[in-house]
């Protein structure tokens, strides 16, 4: 059995994830949330990740970046591996982030769907094989989310860039551009409407073709269940920082 120190508990992610450890072997053995206040929950549940005082096997935390400085210092403190798995990090938390992968093993995704991860892959195969496709992004997502665009979305351009190379850059909406477009440019665009999960499409126009790669995520569960397998990877890793690419490529051998 899985122990898990679960960070956001009492979110829509959170439930999520308590919900699908039974059937993956984990259990949930405490949960960190700042909204705590007495509410009933099947496991015990803190306010702040300082108040924690056994251990896990892993921490998983869908909370929010500014969680991170005492989520950070509590995992090295106990050597716990840590799988994040919250959006909008700033160039300095993830400094953080890097630096305590020196001494703990941390996977960090801004999307834990294995089906996005091998979208990432596909991105860079059809990247680095279509040469001189244009390429474009575009994201939807409900209109309750306030990053944009998505960290997914800006992940699947790292995985073209990768390919693609130094000289590429991205271009967030054309609005007010009074220019044809580059080549070296891919453009990122985000859609915010409604209840819409999330839907990642990635097109590269060709001449006298198209391909396009769609993603649709259609319930929060597929999310609970990549984080899960990812705490699984993470429980016997060496100390580094990992990704869901490592999930995936370890499942496709």
């Amino acid at each position: 059995m899985m122990n898990i120190l679960l960070g956001g508990a009492l979110g829509r992610m959170g439930r999520e994830v308590r919900l699908a450890a039974g059937s993956a072997g984990a259990q949930i053995i405490c949960g960190v949330d700042v909204a705590y206040s007495g509410q009933p929950c099947e496991c015990p549940v803190l306010t702040g990740y300082e108040q924690f005082e056994g251990n896990a096997d892993v921490i998983v935390d869908f909370s929010r970046p500014d969680a991170l400085p005492e989520l950070l210092k509590l995992a090295q403190e106990r050597k716990m591996p840590v799988v994040l798995c919250a959006t909008g990090y700033t160039d300095v938390e993830i400094r953080r982030i890097e630096e305590a992968a020196h001494h703990i093993a941390v996977l960090r995704s801004a999307n834990m769907s294995l089906g996005v991860n091998v979208l990432q892959e596909l991105v860079a195969m059809a990247a680095r094989t279509l040469e001189g496709y244009d390429i474009e992004i575009v994201e939807k997502h409900h209109r309750m989310k306030a990053d944009s665009p998505s960290g997914t979305a800006l992940m699947l351009y790292e995985a073209a860039k990768k390919e693609k190379g130094p000289e590429t850059e991205p271009v967030f909406g054309r609005y007010g551009r009074a220019e044809k477009r580059t080549c070296g440019e891919i453009g990122i665009h985000a859609v915010r409407g409604g209840t819409v999960t999330g839907e990642h499409e990635v097109g590269f126009y060709g001449n006298g073709e198209e391909l396009i790669l769609t993603h649709r995520a259609e319930n929060r569960a597929l999310f609970a269940q990549g984080a899960l397998r990812a705490a699984r990877y993470l429980m016997d890793r060496p100390a580094g920082l990992y990704s869901m690419r490592d999930v995936v490529r370890e499942m496709l051998g």
